[in-house]
């Protein structure tokens, strides 16, 4: 029964071994939330996973199947990746972003969780003093662990207040001191769902050139910002990234949320030719390899998991090709996401809250898959907290980097009437008892 008493709750915090609300693992909320409901006998609204709340794209299971089906599962696959995947990766980009990248220039990954791993491992070697990273945040939790697991520093820039041409001093500011070898971040953003502009776009191409820095884009949610039409191969408006201006560039691209086939773990790395061809001291002497490229495929991933399993590639790459030949329109598959969220958003407002994150230069942010919630001026771990007991499960804006109070909601798993109804009806208790 809701809410959740303190004594209960704090139990259960325990149990699981949590020391700070505000900067636990998604995965450490998911299994706070499955305990207690095992404690109260009722489901929570889990809000905290960004699980796909889709089926996945039938095309690739398809293709997948048949690959196994052919025996595809006794041959080691080629680290640098399948054919079909390398030429089918290039024409999708070609569509859906009109950039040029070669098919020797694109490599699969396990997921983009390996791609962002391995290539933060990689460009923090590039150069002797700059293995320091630039986060653009808020931004996904589980990228900045990872810097912090291969012992690389961090800095953060949180966009709330620099939007537009104010992002250019804070940039400078940073940059300048000469130890930043990237600049990280996902567009639409993970949990903002703010976009970057095209004023932004210029001004972090402009400094990357003049600091040599990498731009890596994390494109998980590529075309989903629902306010513009991307879904049309070939024809614009085409889905908005770096890759437009500048050749620094590394771009991450996941099958996981556009067609929601996060189970598989598949993704690819994209360079520029500028990027993969740069010849480095350092790649030289460690991996006998002076080309960015050649280290990364043959020097870390080869170590990390000796290539990606074959037939996710084969899945891949068909999603990709049905997509440019117009057989699947991956955006409007997806669109279902802005329409759960925009119920979602209106449930929190009516509730007392605020959008925290809330505009893309003069225009309110899309609808989609993640949007930003305060409530008054309470703080984010005691927000946090309080709606867990009240069956709603979250993570805060601290861990994914803010330095604003609220919290990160995902709409991936309000899939039913009976959820959305739970979750009103709890934001209402909620409110009811701590009015503003």
């Amino acid at each position: 029964m809701f809410p959740v008493s303190q004594a209960a709750y704090d139990d259960a915090i325990k149990k699981q071994d949590i020391i700070q609300i505000t900067t636990a693992t998604i995965r450490q909320i998911v299994a706070l939330s499955n305990h207690l409901e095992d404690v109260v006998g009722e489901k929570f609204v889990h809000l905290e996973m960004g699980n796909p709340g889709l089926p996945p794209c039938k095309v690739g299971a398809q293709a997948e199947a048949t690959a196994l089906a052919k025996g595809i599962a006794s041959i080691y696959p080629n680290t640098a990746g399948i054919p079909e995947l390398k030429q089918n990766g290039s024409e999708f980009l070609r569509a859906f972003l009109d950039i040029e990248v070669p098919p020797r220039c694109i490599i699969p990954t396990v997921g983009s969780m390996q791609a962002t791993f391995t290539t933060q491992l990689l460009l923090g070697q590039r150069q002797p003093g700059r293995n320091t990273f630039l986060l653009l945040t808020p931004g996904f939790p589980a990228q900045q662990h990872q810097a912090k697991i291969l012992g690389y520093k961090t800095v953060s820039l949180d966009i709330y207040d620099c939007r537009g041409e104010a992002l250019e001093a804070r940039l400078e500011k940073i940059l300048s001191k000469g130890d930043v070898t990237a600049i990280l971040y996902n567009n639409p953003n993970n949990p903002a769902w703010t976009n970057l502009t095209d004023t932004e776009y210029r001004i972090m191409a402009r400094l990357a050139e003049k600091y040599d820095v990498i731009i890596m884009e994390d494109l998980a949610y590529m075309g989903m910002d629902f306010r513009q039409n991307y879904g049309v191969p070939y024809e614009a408006p085409f889905i908005p990234t770096i890759a437009k201006y500048t050749d620094r560039y590394i771009l991450f691209v996941s099958a996981s949320k556009i067609f929601s086939y996060a189970g598989q773990r598949i993704a690819m790395v994209c360079m520029s030719p500028t990027v993969a061809d740069r010849r480095y001291d350092f790649f030289e002497n460690f991996y006998e390899m002076p080309r960015l490229i050649d280290a990364y495929v043959f020097g870390v991933l080869y170590c990390a998991s000796s290539g990606v399993a074959h037939s996710p590639q084969y899945a891949f790459a068909e999603m990709m090709r049905a997509s440019y030949e117009g057989r699947v329109n991956f955006v409007a598959d997806c669109s279902e996401y802005g329409r759960r969220a925009a119920i979602a958003k209106k449930m929190f407002l009516d509730n007392g809250f605020h959008i925290v994150y809330a505009f893309d230069g003069d225009q309110p942010i899309s609808d989609g898959f993640f949007f930003t919630v305060g409530y008054g001026n309470m703080g984010s771990a005691d927000l946090q907290n309080t709606l867990m007991r009240y069956g709603i499960s979250t993570i805060s804006l601290n861990s994914t980097g803010s330095v604003q109070r609220g919290l990160r909601v995902c709409v991936s798993l309000l899939s039913d009437e009976e959820t959305f109804n739970n979750l009103e009806k709890r934001l209402v208790a909620f409110h009811k008892d701590y009015p503003l």
